[in-house]
C-alpha cells in the first residue's frame, strides 16, 4: 500500500506547510494555502530510454557549447516571441482569458508545423476540434487529436505515436491516477507538469501547455508552475478589439521584450505584419488631443496613437483615467506641465487612451502623451504628418531614447514628414534620413513654444 502524505501549499509562491495557516510566511498573502497530496516515486513511474546516459558531474570548462536546435512553427509572430522558433525539449506555458483564442492559436500551429503533432484536448471532443480545423483551414494530415485527461494514457499515446510536438489543452483538466486529488488542484497541476517536463527533457519533444488564469489575470495553479516551464507566454486582448497580443513573461532561450500581434478573423488568428498601419487612425478627420509616438516592442518599431481628452471637472473632483498607459506616469507628466510650462490641469478631468488596445511601457512615448494633453487643453490640432519620440524628465528636459534610427526609419516609411526628438541625441546621430525632417528640442518649454504658441 502506497503511503499518502498530506500537506498544504501556497497558491501564490508554492511554499508548503504541514498544517493550514492563514497568512503565508514566505510571500505574506492571506488564505492561499490549499491541501495537497504527494506520493513517493513508485516502480510504475514512467521512464524513457535516453540515447546518451547521464555522465554525472562534468567540469564547466570541458562542456562544449552547442547551438540551440530551433524549429520554425510556421507562425511568424509566435516564432518572434519565442526567440526565433521552438526549442527541442522545451516546455512552454500559454495563459489567457477564456475565449481569447489560445486553442485556436495552437491548433493553427499544429496544422502549420509540418511535422507529426499530438494535440491533447481535455476540454473539447475530437468532433468539436474537427469543426474548428475546417474553419481555420490548413493541412491536418500530420495533426493527431487525443481527447483524454488521464496523464498515464497521454504518456502511453506519446510512446506509441512518437510525435515531434505535444500540445496539452489544458493542464487544469489533466490528472494522474497516482494521486487521489481532483483535476485542477495544486498537487495535480504541479505533478502533471513535472511529468511532462521530464518527458520533454528526456525525449527532446517540445511540449506546449495551455493554462487557465484567475480573475486577477495571474496563471492559475501554484507559482512553482511558472518555475518548472522554460517559457511563459501571455495571450492578451479585449473582446471589443480585433487585436490579440502575445507577450513573453519568461523565456530561458530568448528575450522577453518581443511582442506578437494577431488580428481575430472568421478564419482564425491572422498575424499582423505591419502593426503601425493598423494602430494609427485611418480616417481623414483629425481632431485635437491626438499625437503619434514611436515606440519599440522588442526589436520591432511601432507607431501608436495617444488620445487625450481634457475637459472641465463637472462634479468638482477632477478625474484621472488611463487605458494602456501607467496612471502614475500620467500624474507625473501633468505635474511637469504645470511646473515647467504653467499649464494647469487641477480643475480638469483628464482621460488618456492608447489606441488599438495596446499597453505601452516604453518611456519614449512620454513626448507624444504630453503633446496630446497640451493639444486637448488648448484645442489645437497636431498635424497628421508629425510624430514624437522622447522621454520627459522631472525638470522638463527631453531625454534621448534607445534605437532612435529604427524609430525614425519606421516613421519615414509610413509617410511622416516631421519627428520631434531630444536635441542631446541628435548631435551624435550619424543617420541622415531623406524624407523626414528631424526637429530637435531641449525641453518641454521649447516644444510648447514651437508647436502651440
Amino acid at each position: 500500500m502506497i503511503k499518502v502524505k498530506t500537506q498544504y501549499s501556497c497558491k501564490s509562491c508554492g511554499a508548503t506547510s504541514p498544517k493550514w495557516i492563514g497568512k503565508c510566511a514566505q510571500c505574506g498573502e492571506w488564505n492561499t494555502y490549499e491541501e495537497t497530496v504527494s506520493l513517493p516515486t513508485t516502480k510504475n513511474a514512467h521512464t524513457w530510454n535516453l540515447d546518451n546516459a547521464n555522465p554525472g558531474p562534468v567540469a564547466l570548462s570541458e562542456i562544449q557549447a552547442m547551438d540551440l536546435r530551433r524549429t520554425k512553427t510556421g507562425d511568424g509572430e509566435l516564432d518572434r516571441v519565442l526567440g526565433g522558433g521552438i526549442v527541442a525539449g522545451s516546455i512552454t506555458l500559454i495563459g489567457g482569458h477564456p475565449g481569447i483564442g489560445k486553442s485556436t492559436l495552437l491548433l493553427q500551429v499544429a496544422m502549420s508545423w509540418g511535422q507529426k503533432t499530438l494535440y491533447v484536448s481535455g476540454e473539447e471532443s475530437s468532433h468539436q476540434i474537427k469543426l474548428r480545423a475546417d474553419r481555420l483551414g490548413g493541412d491536418p494530415s500530420n495533426t493527431y487529436i487525443l481527447a483524454e485527461t488521464n496523464l498515464e494514457k497521454i504518456l502511453q499515446a506519446t510512446k506509441e505515436l512518437r510525435p515531434r510536438l505535444i500540445i496539452i489543452d489544458s493542464i487544469q483538466t489533466v490528472f494522474s491516477s497516482l494521486l487521489e486529488s481532483a483535476p485542477g488542484t495544486l498537487s495535480q497541476v504541479r505533478d502533471c507538469t513535472t511529468m511532462l517536463q521530464r518527458l520533454a527533457k528526456e525525449t527532446n519533444i517540445p511540449v506546449i501547455i495551455i493554462g487557465h488564469i484567475t480573475k486577477d489575470g495571474a496563471l492559475a495553479g501554484p507559482k512553482v508552475l511558472e518555475h518548472i516551464v522554460d517559457t511563459v507566454l501571455q495571450f492578451e486582448g479585449d473582446r471589443n478589439h480585433v487585436f490579440r497580443l502575445l507577450r513573453s513573461h519568461k523565456n530561458r532561450f530568448g528575450s522577453t521584450d518581443e511582442l506578437g500581434i494577431y488580428e481575430m478573423d472568421q478564419s482564425g488568428l491572422i498575424p499582423v505584419a505591419n502593426p503601425s498601419k493598423m494602430l494609427l487612425n485611418q480616417g481623414d478627420l483629425r481632431s485635437s488631443g491626438n499625437a503619434v509616438g514611436a515606440t519599440l516592442e522588442g526589436q520591432r518599431p511601432i507607431l501608436i496613437e495617444a488620445q487625450a481628452l481634457v475637459s472641465t471637472a463637472v462634479y468638482g473632483t477632477p478625474q484621472r483615467s488611463t487605458t494602456g498607459f501607467d496612471l502614475r506616469r500620467l500624474h507625473m507628466l501633468l505635474a511637469v506641465l504645470e511646473k515647467r510650462c504653467g499649464l494647469f490641469f487641477g480643475q480638469s478631468d483628464v482621460f488618456l487612451n492608447i489606441a488599438g488596445g495596446i499597453r505601452v511601457t516604453d518611456p519614449a512615448i512620454d513626448l507624444s502623451v504630453l503633446c496630446a494633453l497640451i493639444s486637448s487643453l488648448d484645442d489645437m490640432v497636431i498635424p497628421i504628418s508629425t510624430c514624437f519620440a522622447g522621454e520627459v524628465g522631472l525638470s522638463g528636459e527631453i531625454r534621448s531614447v534607445t534605437r532612435l534610427e529604427q524609430r525614425i526609419l519606421e516613421a519615414e516609411r509610413l509617410g511622416f514628414n516631421k519627428i520631434y526628438l531630444s536635441k542631446y541625441h541628435v548631435k551624435g546621430l550619424d543617420f541622415k534620413p531623406k524624407c523626414i525632417e528631424i526637429c530637435p528640442v531641449a525641453n518641454i518649454s521649447q516644444l510648447y513654444e514651437t508647436m502651440f504658441v
